[in-house]
Formats: C-alpha cells, sequence, structure tokens
C-alpha cells in the first residue's frame, strides 16, 4: 500500500509517533516557523533576487533539520538508518523550494500557498491541532493527515493495466458527497492536505463543479491530483496558477515510447504541452510513473531525470510499482525483487546527490515509518466513485460505503472506526509504527512496509477474516485466484531474501548494505 505522502515526508518531528502530550515550547518554535513562512511568502519573489540573503535563510534552516536529526538519533525514535532517509528527504524538498524561489518559477499564488499550507500547515504544522487532539480524546490515536477521493471511474484514455479499470463511465459521487468528504476531513481530522484521483480528476464535473471547483472552496487545504495531463489546457493552466493550492501530477511511463504504449499513440505530445502551460503559469506539478518489470531499469535514468527535472521542469516525482490490480492484472508486470533494490538504490542517489524531491510509495517506506493506508495515525483512507472506502487505492476491498455511512447518520470518524482498518492499524503497530528502541522489540522492516504487495498472506488472512466486499470483479476475482496467492506470497519471500540484509545492515546497523544490483 501506499507508504508516503507529503505529510510524511516530514521537515520536522512526526508528533505522531511521540508518546506523550505535546510540548508547549514545540508549540512556540512551530509558531516562529510559521511566522517566517508567512512572511517569506510574500516577500519571496523579491528575496530570490537576493542570493546571499536567500542561501543564508536556507543554510539556517538545513542546520535546524541537523539539530533535529541529532536530536532524534539521541532519542533512538526510530532505526539510525532510517533517521537518515528523513533527513535526505527534508534537505531534498528544502533545495526544491530554494531552485523555485531562485528561479522565480511560482505564481504569487503558489508560492504563497505552497510556502503558508503545503510547507508550514501539511510538512512543519501537520494540520489543525485543535481538532487532532478532540480526535485522540475520543479514539486514543491521533487521526490520519489526509484522504484520497477518487470522485470519478471516467476517463478520456484506457490504459493497459489500469488499477481503477477507468474508461467511459458515468459513476461517480455527487458533489455534495464529495465536498462533504473535503469537509469532513477538514473539520474532524484537521487535514489540510488532500489527494485527488480516479479516474481522470479533470473528467469529473456534476452540479456544474469540478476538481477545480473543490480546491478553491477550501483555499486552506493543499491538494494533489494525480492526472494524465491530457486535459489541461489554457483556461485550466491558468486557473491553476490563480488558485495556488492544487498540484497536478502527471502519468507518464518514461519517455516517448513507454509512454505512449501504455497510454496510447500521441499521448506523450499532449502531456510535454501541458506541461509547457503549466511551466509558463508558473504553476507547482510533477510527474507519476508507474514502475513496471519493463521499464524499472529506465524511469530513473539520467536521460529520464535530465529530461523532466532540467528541460521540463518538473518539481518532484511520485513512483508507483505496478500492482498486480484492476484491468488485466498481471503479476507479470511486476517489477523484480533486484529491479525494486535497483530503484530503491538509485532512488536515495538522486535524493542525496541532486537533492531532488522524489518519493517511491514503496522504496521511501522508511520516510514514513511504513505503511500509512487503513488511517493511521498521519496516514490516510481511501474513497472512490462509488463510494466504497478502502485502506488504499492499491487494496481495493472495502467494508464500507459512504453512502450507507452518511443515510445511517454517521461521519468519517464512524467509517474510520471500522474493525476492518483496526486490525490492519493494528498490524502497523505490531511491524513497529510508533516503536522506540526502548520498548526492547525490533523493528518490521519498512523496505516491505505493503501489507498486500509484500506480506500478502497477512493480508489475505485479513480479508477472510473481515469479509470486506471487493472494489469490483478485478478484486474479486484476484482474491479468489490460488495461481494470484501463491506468486504473491513467492514473491514476498524472494523480496525479503534481499531486503532483510539491506535493513539490518543499513538501518538496524546504520552501516552499508553488501547487497548489490542483481538486474
Amino acid at each position: 500500500m501506499n507508504t508516503v505522502s507529503p505529510n510524511n515526508v516530514t521537515m520536522g518531528q512526526d508528533l505522531s509517533e511521540v508518546p506523550g502530550p505535546r510540548l508547549g515550547l514545540r508549540g512556540v518554535r512551530r509558531g516562529l516557523v510559521m511566522t517566517g513562512l508567512h512572511a517569506l511568502a510574500w516577500t519571496g519573489p523579491y528575496l530570490a533576487r537576493i542570493g546571499p540573503l536567500r542561501r543564508a535563510v536556507v543554510g539556517a534552516t538545513e542546520q535546524r533539520l541537523v539539530g533535529m536529526y541529532n536530536r532524534a538519533l539521541a532519542l533512538a525514535i526510530r532505526p539510525p538508518g532510517v533517521e537518515s532517509d528523513r533527513l535526505a528527504m527534508s534537505k531534498a524538498i528544502l533545495h526544491t523550494i530554494e531552485r523555485a524561489l531562485a528561479e522565480n518559477r511560482l505564481s504569487r499564488a503558489t508560492l504563497r500557498k505552497a510556502l503558508n499550507i503545503l510547507i508550514g500547515q501539511v510538512l512543519i504544522g501537520q494540520g489543525d491541532w485543535n481538532a487532532k487532539d478532540r480526535f485522540n480524546a475520543r479514539y486514543g490515536s491521533y487521526p490520519p493527515d489526509l484522504l484520497l477521493i477518487s470522485p470519478t471511474k471516467a476517463c478520456n484514455l484506457r490504459c493497459v493495466g489500469c488499477y481503477a479499470d477507468s474508461g467511459p463511465t458515468r459513476e461517480k459521487l455527487p458533489w455534495p458527497v464529495f465536498e462533504r468528504l473535503v469537509r469532513e476531513a477538514h473539520d474532524l481530522w484537521g487535514a489540510r492536505f488532500c489527494v485527488i484521483s480516479g479516474g481522470e480528476p479533470l473528467a469529473y464535473h456534476d452540479q456544474g463543479k469540478g476538481v477545480l471547483d473543490i480546491a478553491e472552496r477550501y483555499p486552506d487545504i493543499f491538494f494533489l491530483m494525480y492526472t494524465n495531463g491530457t486535459l489541461i489546457d489554457d483556461k485550466v493552466a491558468r486557473r491553476l496558477a490563480t488558485l495556488g493550492n492544487l498540484t497536478p501530477a502527471i502519468s507518464v511511463e518514461g519517455l516517448r515510447e513507454p509512454t505512449d504504449a501504455r497510454r496510447g499513440k500521441g499521448v506523450f505530445e499532449r502531456i510535454i504541452a501541458a506541461m509547457e502551460l503549466l511551466r509558463r503559469e508558473k504553476v507547482l506539478f510533477g510527474i507519476s510513473i508507474t514502475a513496471t518489470r519493463q521499464n524499472a531499469d529506465e524511469i530513473l535514468s539520467d536521460t529520464v531525470v535530465d529530461f523532466y527535472f532540467r528541460q521540463m521542469g518538473v518539481f518532484y516525482a511520485w513512483i508507483f510499482h505496478y500492482m498486480p490490480i484492476g484491468r488485466a492484472f498481471t503479476l507479470e508486470l511486476m517489477p523484480t525483487p533486484q529491479q525494486r533494490v535497483h530503484m530503491w538504490r538509485r532512488m536515495w542517489e538522486l535524493v542525496r546527490g541532486q537533492q531532488l524531491f522524489i518519493a517511491d510509495f514503496w522504496n521511501s517506506g522508511t520516510v514514513s515509518s511504513g505503511c500509512i493506508s487503513a488511517g493511521r495515525s498521519g496516514g490516510y483512507l481511501c474513497v472512490d466513485w462509488n463510494g466504497a472506502v478502502t485502506p488504499c487505492v492499491f487494496a481495493p476491498y472495502s467494508p464500507v460505503n459512504i453512502h450507507t455511512a452518511y443515510q445511517q447518520g454517521q461521519t468519517l470518524n464512524d467509517v474510520w472506526n471500522n474493525p476492518f482498518f483496526r486490525e490492519i492499524r493494528a498490524w502497523q503497530h505490531a511491524y513497529g509504527y510508533g516503536r522506540t528502541a526502548a520498548d526492547g522489540r525490533p523493528w518490521g522492516n519498512w523496505l516491505m512496509p505493503c501489507p498486500i504487495r509484500d506480506h500478502y498472506a497477512e493480508f489475505h488472512r485479513l480479508l477472510v477474516a473481515h469479509e470486506p466486499d471487493p472494489a469490483d470483479e478485478n478484486a474479486r476475482a484476484a482474491f479468489q485466484d490460488p495461481e494470484y496467492y501463491r506468486g504473491m506470497v513467492a514473491f514476498d519471500q524472494e523480496m525479503a531474501s534481499l531486503a532483510d540484509q539491506i535493513w539490518e545492515a543499513k538501518y538496524v546497523n546504520g552501516g552499508e548494505s553488501t547487497v548489490h544490483d542483481q538486474r
């Protein structure tokens, strides 16, 4: 399941993992940082022209990050190698912002909201703590930090192996339900980050409203939208620049040939045209790459990285490993364990060496302290176009439907408290989330953080015990297929034979791994 989000790529301490009450001093420090960010948000374009001042601010912030890293090491909150990864990712985010300032690449609205909301409220402040404390007082746990909503299954493309099996369809959430979901995440969880997926989000329309309208309605939430990019035109790009609180992540498979092979002839050119519009309007945008057995060795090559980050001007990249769910699912498209180790090693080379903000939703599990699905503290839940609530977009099994919950007078909090989700969260804690060295028990291997991908036998047991509804017939077929079960378990065993060595050597003991690329 997804294991990292902007919330979990934190530039400060993940408070949900620290036992005991939050200290007043921490709140004071956060307030000082927020005051500085507000000032920077308004002076950013001018600061960018003063290189020595800009570099001094970035240098001071980096020193603060190193100080937090050293304190975390002393407290043994997480394994030393994990703290090193978190520091490296925080530095990559910091220097991504610095480059954007230096090159004057963000519109006024985008700069203001990226600093005040994305950095200030999400990465540092971690949302509305009044709401979080109310939630904790009632449930004995802090809430998720975000909600992922797929408001429509409709899509203008028909991509090979689409996890959502999207296409021409009328399946969608009614606007009042879509809006209520965002409002409840905002008010009940204190969330200030929301992910919009699909289907194609820009194909969503109901009651004359679309995804850009939800961003306009909630200006104090930062939205990440996964999109194929082909519906981004002049009007959309200009509105994104004016809104400032929605960042599109455009799906690619690498360069032209693999992208067109999966998404359709001519799609790559339409994506490039969309990126040129976004760059012209100074919109914060990135890419979303699906890693398969066919392209895993290429997607992080110098050629691909230089093209997107330096030539096209993307700010970030998310990597998703192909999951054998959805349309015509097959285990043969999954990256091999050897390819996964290669992508892990190469990603961290780029994050550390070039300070690029690249996150892999499996190989970055160290940054988020493991799996963040099922509404884990700091994590997320998913709601699809039919109202099915699932632990993760890649775990399409739903114990409750949001329409039914709302009809019964319930809220997102009641949905979060479902036994199926509770047991997944219990597994996450048993695997090491929230554990410190003082507990005297080893952490689970966060290089293999995903229940459905890396521990399929255990996830299958949960499905049998709780009997959640498959989100579609593809999910039902996967669950019932004995060959699928055997193949997933075999993958997990082979992956463990490689990842366990890396985990112990590099992360627990803080040394270097002896496992080399064996592609």
